[in-house]
């Protein structure tokens, strides 16, 4: 058998392309652990976690403002549905995670819509799924954007504001939320 009979009968594979951006990512160094332009394979049962610590996240962040394990991202199927999904959870205490407008606090999750914008404190996620096949894997892709993403691709700028008018926030306007041991409060 030839190889390009082969590649007619190859699954292809759900891929989920993650776009980064931060305002101090030339000089910041947060993004350094991080292949880009590399597709990863994982196995579909991973749940794979985004932080600060290389022990427990699969992509980490090397930056203090970012929660130990900040969010996480699963694979999952929908009854009655052939196409694979993600959701993501918002894992830090300290900082809420927003899907494009929705405001998710510790352990809220929600369905990652086929294009969408995650946001917390300076760092922007383009998230992108690509579908595929497969059932027994997926992969990962991370491209790093030069500028932000907000303004390349349209989104609105600030966070969602409640109905009250007023967004009710631990810390102040110019200030980033900071993570601390769960010991230190």
């Amino acid at each position: 058998m030839s190889s390009f009979e082969d590649a007619d009968t190859e699954e292809t594979v759900t891929c989920l392309q993650v776009t980064v951006y931060h305002p101090g990512q030339r000089h910041g160094g947060m993004f350094q652990l991080i292949r880009f332009h590399h597709r990863e394979r994982l196995p579909s049962s991973e749940v794979v976690k985004f932080g600060r610590n290389p022990n427990t996240c699969r992509y980490t962040f090397q930056d203090k403002q970012v929660s130990r394990v900040q969010f996480s991202v699963q694979l999952f199927k929908k009854f009655d549905s052939s196409v694979l999904s993600f959701e993501i959870k918002n894992m830090s205490k300290k900082t809420s995670l927003l899907v494009d407008s929705k405001e998710l606090g510790y352990l809220n999750k929600v369905d990652l819509p086929p294009k969408c914008m995650v946001r917390f404190g300076d760092y922007q996620l383009l998230m992108e799924k690509e579908d595929g096949e497969s059932l027994d894997v997926f992969e990962t892709q991370f491209v790093l954007s030069p500028r932000s993403l907000l303004q390349e691709n349209h989104w609105p700028p600030g966070r969602p504001v409640p109905e009250e008018g007023r967004f009710l926030s631990s810390c102040p306007p110019s200030a980033s939320p900071t993570e601390m041991d769960e010991s230190e409060s």
